[in-house]
């Protein structure tokens, strides 16, 4: 599957060389802005791999414009275009969510790694984030289950070995994960109390 790209640059001339650029190594660009509101929608609305954003755009900016892809969670990788080497502008993309900065005139040589730079570093990311969501929840999940072993060794004067035996017990039988019986339970001592 083809990587999917938007354009989002001020000058015509600019999108319709990078466009160029862009399909004849095999990428899909899936829609093209002349400022960055255009950008922020074609982004919402098409979910591509990367964004490449000038920074002076009519209406809104690609800065402003990187800064609200970047909080819609979407993972794009967002590269900025500028005609301006100034550290400034740099320190401002990254702050904003950028992963890659060029500058003009683009040369294809650059473009294309940059790009690919930025999606990997995206999907890095992606991935880092999800696997620690996945730990937190793990975690949660340990806590109830402790609360539960507590709640049950208190009432039914057991151990914490027969307490999580009889939490797996009811697991088994009905069908739900421990950490949904636990819940159960936690949730309904505290009902009670």
């Amino acid at each position: 599957m083809a990587t999917r790209v938007v354009i989002a640059d001020d000058d015509v001339i600019t999108r319709l060389d990078i466009r160029e650029a862009l399909e004849y190594q095999g990428y899909e660009v899936v829609g093209e802005a002349a400022d960055g509101i255009d950008a922020v929608e074609l982004c919402q609305n098409l979910d591509p791999d990367a964004v490449l954003l000038d920074v002076k755009m009519p209406v809104m900016d690609g800065l402003t414009a990187a800064r609200l892809i970047n909080s819609d969670q979407k993972d794009i990788a967002i590269v900025m275009l500028t005609a301006y080497n100034d550290k400034q502008f740099v320190d401002k993309a990254a702050d904003f969510g950028a992963q890659g900065y060029l500058v003009k005139p683009i040369d294809e040589k650059s473009l294309i790694p940059t790009i690919e730079i930025a999606i990997k570093r995206v999907r890095e990311l992606a991935e880092l984030k999800s696997s620690i969501e996945e730990q937190e929840r793990k975690l949660e999940e340990r806590k109830v289950i402790e609360k539960a072993k507590g709640i049950l060794m208190k009432n039914n004067t057991i151990s914490e070995d027969e307490a999580y035996k009889y939490l797996r017990s009811i697991s088994m039988n009905k069908r739900k994960s421990i950490a949904e019986v636990a819940k159960i339970i936690v949730d309904t001592e505290s009902m009670l109390h």
